[in-house]
């Protein structure tokens, strides 16, 4: 299965049916449609994508909800709880080193996504990613934007930057998703395996980077939002069934006796037990007149011998 864990969302765009449709086309099997939130939060924190679509989608192709947060203040309480609980997936957008830091040491989310088409001022270390990986959070490396500019620096920028996190990463731990808003932007599965192993990434680790790993990101994500560090899960039980009325118990009673024949006027089979006593009782009553027959002559015979 592949994936493509960035398709932006936004109402009322034109773009969005076709882009679905090509990248169902292209052999991805499922699709993460984000929403983009940056500067304050606002009070209710409620996932504006509807489910489903107002438009027809293809069947085989399914769709998860994704909030990505832009994050400018390392000091600002930003409610990841409460973000987490209404989308499916939660990426964090680090904008300065202190904030990508923050990312990957101590905020909770799925994954950490770098917009990789601008010159960054700071240089990855694997300290500090290596954090953010051991627990179980995934960089995300978006390839359209870099396609799709106009401008030839946010080419060399994601090449650069592309290359300089898989190198400080070690090829682990890495998604690559479209992050495309039409879809001519879109590359099929092979296509962006043949794209990182450009930018140094093996063959091998390519594939794992839209199926394997960005499989571990949509399964730990559920994980973390239905059970207790994945061993208590949280299931639908189903509906407790109602108390048996009077009448119901009356009429369930009456046919328990007719299968165990009462109440028809036939008797209810006797047990081997029972037919061994009787057949053992019938042979002491037969035997006992034949002991009380030859006792009885002896008196008369000696009556007739007597002078």
């Amino acid at each position: 299965m592949f994936y493509d864990l960035n398709v932006p969302w936004s109402l009322n765009d034109p773009e969005l049916q076709r882009t679905l449709a090509f990248l169902d086309e292209l052999g991805y099997n499922v699709v993460a449609l984000t929403h983009t939130i940056s500067g304050k939060l606002p009070s209710d924190l409620k996932c504006p994508i509807p489910s489903p679509l107002p438009f027809p989608t293809p069947g085989q192709l399914r769709l998860l909800r994704r909030c990505t947060l832009v994050l400018s203040d390392s000091n600002q309480n930003y409610r990841l709880s409460s973000l987490s609980g209404a989308y499916d997936i939660l990426a964090i957008r680090p904008t300065d080193e202190k904030t990508l830091q923050q990312a990957c040491q101590t905020l909770e989310c799925d994954i950490i996504s770098l917009d990789l088409t601008v010159r960054l001022g700071y240089h990855f270390k694997f300290k500090t990613l290596s954090q953010a990986i051991e627990r179980g959070v995934r960089f995300e490396i978006c390839y359209a934007p870099g396609i799709l500019a106009s401008d030839s620096m946010a080419r060399r920028n994601l090449i650069s930057n592309a290359t300089q996190l898989i190198r400080a990463t070690r090829g682990r731990g890495l998604i690559i998703s479209s992050e495309a808003k039409r879809a001519i932007g879109c590359r099929g599965p092979w296509d962006v395996v043949n794209l990182a192993a450009v930018w140094g990434l093996g063959q091998e680790r390519g594939k794992e980077a839209i199926s394997k790993e960005a499989r571990f990101v949509t399964v730990s994500a559920q994980l973390k939002r239905s059970s207790y560090r994945g061993v208590v899960d949280v299931i639908y039980g189903g509906e407790k069934p109602e108390a048996p009325k009077e009448e119901d118990k009356g009429k369930s009673d009456a046919s328990k006796k007719r299968k165990a024949g009462v109440g028809d006027g036939k008797e209810a089979p006797l047990s081997k037990r029972e037919l061994k006593r009787r057949e053992k009782k019938a042979r002491m009553e037969a035997s006992a007149p034949s002991c009380c027959n030859d006792s009885a002559p002896a008196p008369a015979q000696a009556t007739q011998n007597a002078p």
